[in-house]
């Protein structure tokens, strides 16, 4: 990128209002998501077909993809976070050297998840949640993802470093393409090859490969600051300490993720196939519905992260609050789109009584919830974004993990099964809450630092 382009997007991030900003990044990264999420529940769509047991297997090996694009997005984030602070600061070397470790490290690391995933496969799927009969099923789909973990590690920090560049559209480009291919994949494979759960996961594998090459390409034709050259690697304790550090609320929120969908697999697991099938019918389906409101995240995160680095405070101030508001008007509206509609929804995916009984209250719960969601949101992306990495992983840890493992393990053993389907938008209720005093008292900061850059004399 030549010093001209540098000035120009320097110019867009600092000073294009910020509502046209963050919706201008957001959109390219609402249907990278949009797409994304179809493609998983065309998974789940096209082997739901197969059994109630087969639609299961989705739920159980969803919770290992968590695991994977845990490690992903921690070096995605943490590099991507630097280096947007980095060229607001407009210190483009630097840039360059995070983005490549970043870039490297991650690979290094999805080599090494799916070799182990590999050797530990089997005692793998059953902490994840398998019973004796989903298992087989497990297995066949794993095996794919295991292999495509190399892709999926890589494409998270390519991802996530366009994304911090306020280069949405070329990793909109990527995901897009691999998920409209692994749709495609699908209904070949399965519908008319007849390769049953392996062929979504084939699909899979191979739609991740193919995303991966083409978010390389904007790296490799220099359309971007950030580099994946080797020569940029630096395996220094100081620059992976700051992209782990900075990552940390992004690993902490995918992992716990993880842990939570092998303990809902595992609490569900007494009701049988049909309970494990609904929870996880349940989750994408929410997951899809959130997915705007996250693509509207995404696309403030660079606007945070570059202006806190430029010192443009007031900028990071709105970025949060338009942020916040819109996305709480998107989640109503699609809560209750997703309440009115969830006999429907459940039963696209498994017409099967027990799946969709379960599966339509636990949507509906989940619907309820779904308005406060944005609060817990946006306040850890914005903390992740600006550097503040402690209270970025808390806030993180909060709704994946730590307010809905104990609220799930209490309910099922006092409730049963609606106890199960009342922990998730119970914990997404409590840690929105618990977000607000610290949004509160770090706009109170803002406030004051930039009241001390007012009183500091020109010079």
């Amino acid at each position: 990128m030549t010093d001209e382009a540098f000035r120009k997007q320097y110019d867009r991030m600092a000073n294009t209002p910020i509502p046209s900003l963050v919706t201008t990044l957001a959109v390219p990264t609402i249907i990278s998501m949009l797409v994304t999420n179809i493609y998983n529940m065309a998974d789940t769509y096209f082997v739901s077909g197969l059994s109630t047991s087969a639609s299961g297997a989705t739920g159980v090996v969803f919770g290992l993809m968590a695991i994977i694009q845990a490690f992903g997005f921690m070096f995605g984030h943490g590099a991507g976070s630097n280096i947007s602070r980095l060229l607001g600061g407009q210190e483009i070397e630097t840039a360059k050297i995070y983005s490549s470790t970043g870039f490297y490290l991650s690979l290094f690391c999805g080599c090494g998840l799916a070799a182990a995933g590999l050797l530990f496969q089997v005692p793998l799927m059953r902490v994840l949640g398998s019973t004796d009969s989903i298992l087989p099923y497990a297995m066949d789909y794993s095996t794919f993802i295991l292999l495509a973990a190399p892709a999926m590690t890589t494409s998270c920090v390519m991802n996530n470093i366009l994304r911090y560049e306020g280069k949405a559209t070329y990793a909109m480009v990527g995901l897009t393409a691999g998920g409209l291919l692994n749709i495609l994949g699908d209904w070949v494979l399965i519908e008319q090859f007849h390769l049953g759960i392996a062929g979504a996961g084939i699909s899979t594998a191979v739609s991740q490969y193919i995303s991966m090459i083409l978010l390389m390409l904007p790296f490799l034709r220099e359309q971007v600051e950030s580099s994946l050259k080797p020569r940029y690697f630096r395996l220094k304790l100081q620059i992976t300490e700051k992209i782990l550090s900075n990552g940390m609320p992004s690993l902490m929120r995918q992992g716990l993720n993880s842990a939570s969908v092998m303990a809902l697999n595992l609490c569900a697991a007494p009701y049988g196939d049909a309970a494990i099938a609904a929870m996880s019918i349940t989750t994408r389906i929410v997951n899809f519905m959130f997915c705007v409101s996250v693509g509207l995240g995404q696309g403030f995160q660079p606007v945070s992260a570059f202006n806190y680095g430029a010192k443009k405070y007031d900028r990071v101030r709105q970025a949060c609050i338009f942020t916040c508001v819109s996305s709480t008007l998107v989640m109503t509206a699609a809560a209750a789109l997703g309440a009115a509609f969830a006999q429907p929804l459940i039963a696209l995916f498994r017409d099967d009584p027990a799946v969709i009984e379960i599966g339509v209250t636990a949507l509906r719960l989940q619907c309820i919830s779904m308005i406060l969601m944005p609060i817990s949101l946006c306040g850890n992306m914005l903390f992740q974004s600006v550097g503040k990495a402690a209270v970025g992983t808390l806030l993180a840890a909060l709704r994946s993990g730590v307010t809905f493992i104990p609220i799930l393990l209490i309910l099922s053993r006092c409730l049963g099964i609606f106890g199960i389907q009342l922990a998730q938008p119970l914990s997404d209720a409590v840690s929105s809450l618990l977000t607000l005093p610290f949004l509160f008292q770090f706009f109170k900061e803002l406030a004051a630092e930039e009241a001390r850059q007012k009183a500091q004399p020109v010079r």
